[in-house]
């Protein structure tokens, strides 16, 4: 027994030693990309299967562009079936979706927030790529009236030189009458310009945003700046609602909240994944009607799906998520509807305001 004890203790010996000098080179050790680690490349934590157990890293590493690849496809599109899970449910099943993940199955879905903001970008991508954009190519009240004086001017030049050529001409001259035909069309044209401008003076007919005077020197700083540049204000109004579309949130949630603040059991934080995913799934929606836009789909049918599939969608989530009947959910939804358009117009105000800024 002896013997036996001895020569097991020596082959665990060895087995130790063969493990902490391969410890040693696998640690550093590289061969076609791919590391060969024992223990943990970022923490150096002993490695006790497919992930670290102290820091989460992968055990297994590469350093070759198909690895790249694969990060992109995993980062971009969860390809371990997250997104594939979640979208779905956010289709068709949006109450359960937000029911179970506001009761901890946090793992099998993609975060709301990760959800919503990647919507977003995907939303102003396809916008910018379809030309869904906001028009710039405003022209100004003073552009107007400048470009009206010119022509103005212009043609009271040509009335005097034609009045002056058909006074120099004999009165059996062959070219008096065509002379004369022209200079009283030029004349008619005077005549609509003496009556067009007092009106175009007052501003009749136009909108002038430098009219209004709130004297609080910020707002009127900003109502002149959108007068004299509606095209560049417009503009920083699109680029502030990608920037700031995540304003929506904390904007409709207060709303949310006022449908079932009587309801114990019920938190701010449960309206505000109901309102982060429902936001999620209307920038998708977008993005599939804007690109069936421009493959030919009729204008009528996208606007009708544009106004029906986001009530019908509304009313499927809040009556899976917060477990109402029929009628619960259809007042609700009717009221949420209205709460909808102060949410758009509290936000286009702010886009206003940064925009002066």
């Amino acid at each position: 027994m002896s013997g036996f004890g001895e020569a097991f203790g020596t082959a665990a010996e060895g087995g130790l030693f063969a493990r902490a000098i391969s410890k040693q080179d696998a640690s550093h050790k590289e061969s076609a990309g791919h590391f060969h680690e024992s223990a943990c490349l970022n923490c150096h934590t002993q490695l006790l299967g497919d992930h670290c157990h102290q820091c989460g890293q992968p055990a297994h590493l590469h350093r070759t562009l198909s690895a790249l690849w694969h990060d992109i496809a995993h980062g971009v599109l969860h390809m371990e079936g997250k997104t594939w899970k979640t979208l779905p449910m956010l289709a068709w099943k949006p109450g359960e979706l937000t029911r179970r993940y506001v009761h901890g199955e946090r793992a099998r879905f993609v975060s709301p927030m990760a959800l919503f903001l990647f919507s977003v970008f995907l939303m102003f991508a396809v916008f910018q790529a379809v030309g869904i954009t906001t028009p710039t190519d405003f022209t100004t009240t003073d552009q107007i009236k400048a470009s009206f004086k010119d022509l103005r001017e212009s043609t009271a030049e040509r009335q005097k030189n034609l009045t002056e050529k058909i006074a120099a001409m004999e009165s059996d001259d062959p070219d008096r009458a065509e002379a004369e035909e022209k200079l009283a069309e030029v004349e008619d044209a005077m005549e609509g310009f003496k009556k067009i401008s007092p009106r175009l003076e007052n501003g009749d007919g136009m909108v002038q945003v430098n009219t209004m005077n709130t004297g609080i020197p910020f707002i009127d700083h900003g109502l002149e700046k959108w007068n004299k540049n509606p095209g560049l204000m417009l503009y920083k109004m699109q680029t502030n609602s990608y920037k700031f579309s995540w304003l929506l949130i904390p904007l409709s949630v207060p709303f949310v909240w006022l449908l079932f603040f009587w309801k114990r059991g019920i938190r701010a934080y449960d309206h505000a994944i109901f309102v982060t995913y429902s936001l999620a799934f209307m920038s998708l929606l977008f993005v599939a009607l804007s690109i069936a836009l421009t493959m030919g789909m009729a204008m009528w049918a996208v606007a009708t799906l544009a106004t029906t599939i986001p009530t019908y969608h509304i009313y499927r989530h809040l009556r899976g998520a917060y477990s109402l009947g029929k009628r619960q959910t259809i007042w609700r939804l009717l009221v949420l509807l209205f709460f909808i358009q102060i949410v758009i117009v509290l936000f286009l105000n702010i886009l206003l305001v940064l925009g002066a800024l």
